[in-house]
């Protein structure tokens, strides 16, 4: 089986380059299950219920978020309604939504895990110990499982990516919205990569208007980030799995831009 993992959507580009490559994608690679990170999908801040069903109507099954889950404040009245809308896992236990889901596609089951760090973010719940009580739960069904760790530093990237070899299927890192190129197969069959990249404005910095952050970097003085216009991208990564054994075979990058086009 084959898992098709979108990285960051961010804004209306990001949702733009959905949109058009997703279908392609799919059509392209079959994956079994596709997951797309939205969690910077509405105006390059969370998500609404709205883009959330857009997102799905375009072929994924899961949709993950990350440090701006509640930046829409309305998905606090309505991430209880969304079941495959995933909040990180480790967020407080009293907050609403889940942060994993097993879905079954084609008589195969899938676990995907929502995980969030703590190193230079807000101070949650361990993370380690998190994945260690849903992958608990989630081999009781099955072997296949997703973990989507949306973190700042590589280091506590690769620290989550070791620590889960040989017990889920992949470790893919999102937040820092640039691909990195140290994808692998982990000793025990974990795929690992520390950050899938984004989906949005190509020109931007991180996926916003380079005038304001470069006013931030010159001034410190407060600014306001704006989505970036102009050209686009799409990051993403292909996982073929075992399905009997939940052990990764293979992961292979995507990226799609004007310097890297997309072949059908």
């Amino acid at each position: 089986m084959r898992i098709l993992f979108i990285g960051d959507v961010v804004g209306s580009p990001g949702r733009e380059m959905l949109t058009t490559y997703l279908p392609k994608l799919k059509s392209k690679y079959k994956p079994t299950v596709t997951i797309v990170n939205g969690e910077n999908s509405a105006a390059g801040k969370g998500i609404t219920e709205k883009i959330y069903k857009q997102i799905l109507g375009l072929g994924a099954q899961v949709v993950t978020l990350g440090n701006h889950t509640w930046d829409q404040r309305e998905l606090i009245e309505v991430i209880d309604h969304c079941p495959t809308l995933l909040r990180p896992a480790n967020f407080p236990v009293e907050v609403p939504g889940n942060g994993y889901t097993i879905i079954k596609v084609n008589q195969i089951e899938v676990g995907v895990i929502s995980l969030q760090g703590r190193t230079f973010l807000p101070p949650l719940d361990c993370p380690f110990k998190k994945a260690d009580e849903l992958v608990s739960i989630i081999k009781k069904k099955t072997p296949i499982i997703f973990v989507d760790f949306h973190a700042e530093a590589t280091s506590e990237k690769q620290a989550m990516g070791w620590y889960l070899d040989g017990k889920v299927t992949a470790v893919i890192g999102t937040h820092t919205h640039v691909q990195t190129g140290d994808y692998r197969i982990l000793p025990n069959r974990t795929a690992y990569m520390t950050d899938v990249g984004m989906t949005g404005p190509y020109d931007g910095i991180l996926g916003m208007e380079r005038t304001a952050v470069l006013n931030k970097f010159l001034t410190n003085l407060p600014v306001r980030f704006e989505v970036a216009k102009g050209r686009e991208q799409l990051n993403g990564v292909i996982i073929d799995v075992d399905q009997n054994t939940g052990g990764a075979k293979s992961i292979t990058p995507i990226i799609i831009n004007e310097d890297h086009p997309f072949f059908d």
